[in-house]
């Protein structure tokens, strides 16, 4: 099971998982806000060397370094048990250096690690100026990255699951599922699960700056990473720099509210797509959902031995190439064979999404995505509430719906450490002009949340940009008007209209 917010950043294929809607308004960690965090860990020396492959992954070419920077543990205690957090960096090409770029591509679980050199080519005219930086947040990757199951368990619960019950005895196997994700975790992450949240991370990202030599923090960050731009500039208003919160995730909607708001968002991206084929958007999302029903009473056969198409990996292979319009075609492809009783297409589609590899290994996005928004989330939805609302999300997307809807109670049933907060703390007042964008045909994070994030952020902080047009981010999406307002932004600190359209 994974929570349908992923960033494509290169094409459907190499999407990443991001934004879960965790919050980070009441910190509990025991420092407060603006720059009254308490005492800090003494500045460090970052040992900067050559980075090493990853997994399956190559070692990145020679003007990659990697180092990694101790983080307490705990923020509260700052003086104590440290975590290390591993970064990434290719120096600035020109001689006009402005300073480092940090970006956070999503999830919360992405590994930007990994990210970073794929998504330099994306952003050659920012290397000019800027060292380009990423990381791994604490209980991703590299950075004390959390497994809480193996290949095996995930195969049998892919297999056996799914995730819009429609018996009692489905409903047990779910709940049951996801309070042993939860034990899965808490065993393999330990004292560490307690201490992953946005606001920790956020306080390691200010760590970074010190570390990396920078007055102020400049950012890029994309989906889940704009929630964790909006809870930086909370927390350390004075540091921000230039700041892009780019995709952005409504900081104002509680559990619920980032459900329905996804439901609306995805329905929405269905909607351009059957548009863009010729079809009515509302015979299309029937076809669609009875499509699902068929699926769901009889899973498809596929052409992997051993393995079927169930409903909720038919949604999942549906979802995933409506995060960009390049991927359509093969969406229109995939629902064709699967009419015609071949499951193949869909299942490879949700194989993309759940970094499921041919061997039948998988990532662990989902993992640390898990951790980090169930221990951001204070609300913990019941079965009950959520049957009651299911009516109306079913309302908003036949096709999504239920999906959506049982997510709110499935996703932290019985987590192991409770949540911190309801909705983020954003406001950042005295901070620096913070450029959030939204488009209108986001699928993860509807074209609303960029102005809801700017409102939050403060008058004279918040500047929105919005652009007319499809896939979940706008930068780099081939709108001319977006990438050089930012890069105007980024590299001479002009500062847009608010309020500004791109067409």
């Amino acid at each position: 099971m994974a929570r349908f917010v992923r960033w494509a950043a290169l094409g459907a294929a190499t999407a990443l998982l991001v934004s879960g809607c965790d919050s980070a308004g009441d910190d509990r960690s025991g420092s407060g806000t603006g720059n009254s965090s308490g005492p800090a860990p003494a500045a460090q020396e970052l040992d900067w060397d050559r980075c090493e492959a990853t997994g399956d992954a190559p070692a990145p070419g020679s003007e990659w370094q990697c180092a990694t920077l101790q983080a307490p543990l705990d923020w509260s205690k700052p003086d104590g048990e440290t975590i290390g957090i591993a970064l990434i960096r290719a120096k600035a090409t020109g001689d006009d250096r402005i300073g480092s770029l940090l970006f956070n591509f999503g999830g919360p679980g992405g590994s930007g690690v990994s990210m970073m050199p794929s998504y330099a080519s994306a952003v050659s005219s920012l290397r000019e100026r800027y060292d380009l930086v990423s990381f791994d947040p604490r209980g991703v990757a590299a950075s004390e990255g959390v497994r809480c199951r193996d290949d095996k368990e995930i195969r049998a619960a892919e297999a056996k699951l799914d995730a819009t019950p429609d018996t009692p005895a489905e409903e047990k196997a779910y709940f049951q599922d996801a309070a042993n994700f939860g034990r899965g975790c808490q065993e393999a992450a330990g004292k560490l699960l307690a201490h992953v949240a946005t606001t920790d991370t956020a306080r390691d990202m200010d760590l970074m700056r010190q570390a990396l030599g920078d007055e102020k923090l400049h950012y890029f960050g994309i989906s889940y990473g704009t929630e964790l731009g909006g809870v930086y500039a909370h927390l350390f208003p004075k540091n921000v720099g230039r700041m892009v919160l780019d995709a952005v995730v409504d900081p104002s909607a509680d559990t619920v509210g980032h459900a329905k708001n996804q439901t609306l968002g995805f329905q929405r991206a269905l909607d351009g797509y059957l548009k863009s084929t010729g079809r009515d958007p509302e015979q299309g999302t029937r076809e669609i959902a009875d499509l699902l029903a068929r699926i769901d009473a009889r899973p498809l056969p596929t052409s992997t031995p051993g393995r079927k198409l169930t409903q909720t990996l038919a949604l999942t292979g549906i979802v995933l190439p409506l995060y960009s319009k390049d991927s359509w075609p093969t969406l229109t492809s995939a629902l064709e064979a699967a009419e015609k009783g071949d499951g193949s297409e869909l299942l490879a589609l949700a194989d993309a999404y759940n970094e499921r590899d041919p061997a039948g290994h998988y990532g662990t996005t989902t993992h640390s995505q898990r951790v980090i928004s169930c221990l951001d989330d204070r609300q913990r939805p019941t079965a009950a509430q959520t049957k009651a609302l299911l009516p109306e999300f079913e309302k908003i997307s036949p096709v999504f719906g239920a999906l959506l809807g049982w997510d709110t109670a499935g996703w932290c049933h019985d987590w192991p450490v409770p949540g911190r907060h309801d909705t983020p703390d954003v406001s950042a007042p005295g901070a620096a002009p913070i450029l959030t964008i939204g488009n209108t045909g986001d699928p993860a994070t509807p074209v609303e949340g960029a102005r809801r994030m700017a409102d939050e952020l403060g008058k004279d902080v918040g500047v929105v940009l919005t652009w007319n047009g499809e896939g979940h981010g706008a930068y780099g999406s081939g709108s001319e008007c977006v990438d050089s307002t930012v890069d105007a932004y980024l590299l001479n600190g002009t500062v847009p209209k608010d309020g500004k359209v791109c067409d």
